[in-house]
């Protein structure tokens, strides 16, 4: 059974387009729909799958097992799925299974994909915490991207996300676009700090091999992103944010307060357990990671037969463990506890060289040392 907290992470795949950068396990919803009756909803036919698999969950962890302490809808696009659809899925979820009094749930949303309404639906029917992919302010930016939303919708969906109740409230950037220019991150900080939110992500964009935009990159119709305007975008983040009163908890995320810290992804950060519901989520128990199929329509198929929907697992050895704790925590504020960074040469290094330093007896990363972070676990897995 698990022996630290539990999660669950519920993975919608579906999307009315596809960015060129995504390299997730997602599907353009208008391209799901088949030929028969059964087919021709793969809404419906994907939360059947989804009720079937929270099911298994609950028999395969039996009873004794800690109360679920978030949930997370990521995807993909969640807010596809109308409030009632997803209220469907909270509520079989908190049928079978124990939650703890002041549980997160989170929702990932597109800006222009919610309905009238939905925001105070999702808040009534349990949902704690909205999560915007806002991207950048730049029209030409967004267009590179492919993101759908006009600048202005990010903006205007975190004022109706306060009006619908919501307190916890983040908006997701990216920096580093080919062409992005350091006004052009000025001014989209500037604009997410404008409005109500308590929580900001922003990430270095990643050129992953598979994507439209890698292709552009290959052939030379994009400049390839240059790491060193990327630190410079970090550092202008960390120092905007900073102003604004919002303190950094892992490298690419920063909080208004404590209480704004996303409870889910630190279960991720700190190596704790988490269920993935959907096709192609992940899942990780006490050492032990599998994975469900990807493809929608097998994954369902499957379900819809009473068959387990895992795709493959691997049982992590404990050196594996220990390198993940390091891999994950330093990426942490709290940093690393001793019995995982001792004082010792490595660190020692770590700290003349600038990159990390202790705070009481925990190891913690310098502005310089999120920088490097890779750097940084390099050393710490070294001999």
């Amino acid at each position: 059974m698990p022996s630290t907290p539990l999660g669950m992470y519920i993975h919608v795949p579906f999307c009315s387009r596809r960015c060129g950068y995504c390299a997730f396990n997602t599907y353009v919803l208008s391209e799901q729909s088949g030929a028969s009756d059964i087919e021709s909803d793969p809404i419906e036919q994907y939360l059947e799958g989804v009720l079937a698999e929270i099911a298994l969950a609950d028999e395969s962890l039996g009873q004794d097992r800690p109360a679920l302490h978030s949930i997370f809808f990521g995807g993909g696009t969640p807010t596809l799925l109308s409030a009632e659809q997803l209220g469907r899925i909270l509520s079989a979820i908190v049928d079978r299974f124990e939650v703890e009094r002041d549980i997160e749930v989170t929702v990932e949303a597109n800006p222009d994909e919610l309905a009238p309404g939905q925001l105070e639906q999702l808040r009534h029917r349990g949902a704690t915490r909205v999560s915007f992919g806002m991207q950048s302010i730049q029209p030409r930016i967004l267009k590179l991207l492919d993101r759908t939303h006009d600048p202005e919708r990010s903006l205007q969906a975190v004022s109706e996300a306060r009006l619908a109740g919501f307190d916890h409230i983040s908006l997701d950037l990216i920096y580093g676009t080919p062409g992005e220019t350091e006004q052009d991150f000025s001014l989209t900080l500037e604009a997410a700090l404008s409005t109500q939110i308590d929580h900001l992500s922003a990430y270095a964009l990643s050129i992953e091999p598979s994507t439209k935009l890698a292709a552009r990159v290959r052939s030379g119709a994009l400049p390839t992103p240059s790491s060193d305007e990327a630190a410079d975008r970090y550092l202008a983040a960390e120092a905007a944010l900073q102003r604004a009163g919002f303190n950094w908890y892992e490298i690419s995320n920063w909080a208004a307060n404590p209480s704004a810290q996303c409870q889910h992804n630190l279960l991720y950060w700190r190596n704790h357990n988490w269920w993935g519901i959907g096709p192609g989520a992940h899942s990780h128990l006490d050492g032990r990671r599998w994975w469900n199929l990807d493809d929608p329509k097998l994954w369902a198929q499957t379900l819809s037969r009473g068959a387990s929907p895992i795709s493959g697992s691997e049982r992590l050895t404990a050196e594996q463990r220990h390198l993940e704790d390091l891999m994950l925590g330093i990426r942490l504020a709290e940093g690393l506890p001793p019995h995982l960074a001792p004082r010792d040469h490595r660190t020692e290094r770590l700290l003349n060289d600038g990159l990390a330093t202790y705070q009481a007896d925990r190891l913690v990363l310098t502005l310089n040392g999120r920088l490097l972070a890779d750097q940084v676990i390099s050393v710490l897995a070294s001999d």
